[in-house]
């Protein structure tokens, strides 16, 4: 069984939770252009490497992050998002 540790909850099985995609910096939708928008919501790295995602811990609603080796599929660390995106 594959486990994954929640910041909060500890070690969980991965059915536990979901995955919501690449931790990504949103461009200002006030002055971003259509391209700038089109480009962060359509395109995505698809490299292999260590992703920070957004992942939740459905039955507590915890939500964090998780650093990913995509061409593993090892989870390197786990933590609670602070803001700016500095870790917690």
């Amino acid at each position: 069984m594959k486990i994954m540790i929640c910041p909060v909850n500890g070690p969980r099985a991965i059915s536990e939770f979901a995955y919501a995609g690449e931790v990504r910096d949103q461009p200002d939708p006030a002055t971003a252009s259509d391209g700038e928008w089109a480009d962060y919501v359509f395109n995505k790295s698809g490299i292999a490497a260590v992703k920070r995602e957004w992942w939740c811990h459905t039955p507590s609603g915890v939500w964090f992050v998780a650093e990913r080796d995509t061409a593993t599929d090892t989870i390197q660390r786990t933590y609670l998002y602070a803001a700016g995106g500095k870790t917690a």
